[in-house]
């Protein structure tokens, strides 16, 4: 059975062992390890039995009422028992919240899939999440290999449009002096022109080669 306080918060692996209300509203929330496996030297796989010290970290999770909620994970640090282990210690660490993670792996999934799902830009899933915008970014990047390393789905009519997206970009070879295109402000886009496939893929040129190249990637005929 699991714990009342392991499921208050739904994030397996902690429970919360108490909590305080700070001077702005908000509230803090001090949380315990719950997993035992989260003594498992991580090099070697041996349960350590002997602590040598504590840590606090402060990992950053989804949002909760109105004014968020703060944590201060309470871990154990380790000695690891097993002879020859090159990792002499360790802190506890947990699936959702792995050695030196400031975010909970939900919150990063959930940064992601609101670009990936929900059609929102990153700049706004960073505002609402409190995230920065290269962390949302790499968010949606881990989201969107769930989709692109599917296999497309068959169609009947593939089309193919050019968007242009940006401004064109040029540098200068330092040895021959010849200025290179870097990067080019048109896109070509391919969909499932007649199905629900949506937008299959996009590349960067709308070069004869750029889409050759992207077909030669797909397996399509």
């Amino acid at each position: 059975m699991v714990n009342d306080t392991t499921l208050l918060l739904d994030l397996d692996g902690v429970s919360v062992a108490r909590v305080e209300r700070l001077a702005d509203g908000g509230r803090r929330v001090h949380l315990v390890t719950a997993d035992e496996t989260a003594r498992a030297c991580p090099a070697c796989g041996v349960f350590a039995t002997r602590v040598k010290g504590s840590a606090v970290t402060r990992p950053r999770d989804l949002p909760y009422g109105e004014s968020g909620l703060e944590f201060r994970w309470h871990k154990r640090r380790w000695y690891c028992r097993k002879a020859g282990c090159s990792r002499r210690s360790f802190t506890e660490q947990i699936p959702q919240i792995p050695a030196g993670a400031r975010l909970t792996a939900r919150l990063r999934g959930a940064a992601g899939r609101r670009i990936r799902d929900a059609g929102s830009t990153v700049i706004q899933a960073a505002r609402d999440l409190h995230l920065s915008w290269p962390t949302v970014m790499e968010a949606f990047r881990v989201q969107a290999r769930e989709v692109t390393a599917k296999p497309l789905p068959e169609m009947e009519v593939l089309g193919i449009d050019e968007p242009r997206r940006g401004k064109t970009k040029w540098a200068q070879d330092p040895e021959t002096g010849k200025w290179q295109l870097v990067r080019d402000r048109w896109h070509t886009g391919f969909v499932d022109a007649l199905g629900t496939g949506g937008l299959l893929g996009q590349v960067e040129g709308r070069t004869v080669a750029d889409v050759l190249a992207w077909l030669s990637t797909t397996g399509l005929e």
